[in-house]
């Protein structure tokens, strides 16, 4: 066999062995908010323990500068990025491999990716929390937390928390996020069941009328991303953050009971249930 014909293979062998992850942040603390921190939460920041470098300062974004994937700072802090332009098949891969990357660097640099990773640890493999302590940012200005600022730095600042739109997680339940476009407000509520079960459990709520959180809101469909199902609702203006932390909580514990009703579908459940698969609209 030549040359060509054995890179050939290695290279046929390597894709196989790194197959695409449809629920690549299954398995890690918060998994719903890992997914928002990536799809939907326009700045926010958690800290993370990785194993082996426990005296290291590792920060989750969801993105850094000039949308690195991971960056070594000069104060020796690390951090990684979740909202990147590349998208290999297995996003726990690829941000566990520039974070592993960054952490055994020797000098300050960005840190990322051009190609698949090679077989490695997951971000499974080597996140060592318990849980995810995400806080969200009115806009960027974590980015200078360890840096004096420069005159570029600020006009890539000042452009970025333009951008950012107010968002706030509720703390009532988990990976639900407040946000506000200016003209619409907007609950958006990543949730873990299986996409099929929970579609179900929307439908039989939506026929009840229970899938209202509060007076005047409409749910008016979900992301799909990751795996996971994200039902957004369109919210009155003015409605702010602070009044969807008690209906938030009735809503979920009226969805766990309908999660457990195995109860034959209505004709006007499934006609529900079929009207809001036609809602969705899949992320990645």
């Amino acid at each position: 066999m030549g040359k060509k014909s054995r890179l050939k293979n290695r290279a046929q062998e390597k894709k196989a062995e790194l197959p695409y992850v449809a629920r690549p942040f299954a398995g890690l603390p918060n998994e719903c908010d890992w997914v928002a921190m990536r799809e939907l939460v326009p700045s926010a920041t958690a800290p993370l323990t990785i194993k082996g470098f426990e005296g290291t300062t590792v920060q989750l974004g969801t993105l850094l500068p000039i949308g690195a994937p991971a960056m070594r700072r000069d104060s020796g802090q690390v951090w990684a990025g979740l909202q990147v332009q590349h998208f290999f098949g297995d996003a726990s891969r690829e941000i566990a491999t520039v974070l592993l990357d960054a952490l055994n660097a020797d000098e300050s640099g960005i840190f990322g990716l051009t190609e698949s990773p090679e077989v490695g640890p997951r971000l499974q493999d080597i996140v060592a929390n318990t849980s995810l302590e995400v806080t969200v940012h009115d806009g960027f200005d974590w980015w200078l937390a360890d840096v004096e600022p420069n005159e570029e730095f600020e006009h890539a600042l000042e452009h970025a928390n333009e951008a950012a739109m107010p968002t706030s997680r509720l703390s009532s339940v988990e990976a639900a996020y407040w946000t506000s476009t200016g003209s619409k407000e907007h609950l958006r509520w990543v949730m873990p069941e299986d996409e099929n079960v929970l579609l179900t459990a929307l439908a039989r709520l939506h026929v009840s009328g229970d899938d209202v959180i509060i007076p005047g809101a409409r749910f008016v469909g979900m992301f799909r991303a990751h795996g996971l199902l994200a039902p957004v609702w369109d919210l009155p203006l003015g409605t702010g953050a602070d009044p969807l932390e008690d209906a938030a909580a009735t809503f979920k514990r009226k969805l766990d009971e309908t999660l457990a009703d195995d109860s034959d579908l209505t004709q006007e459940v499934r006609s529900a249930r079929a009207g809001l698969a036609n809602r969705q609209v899949t992320i990645r």
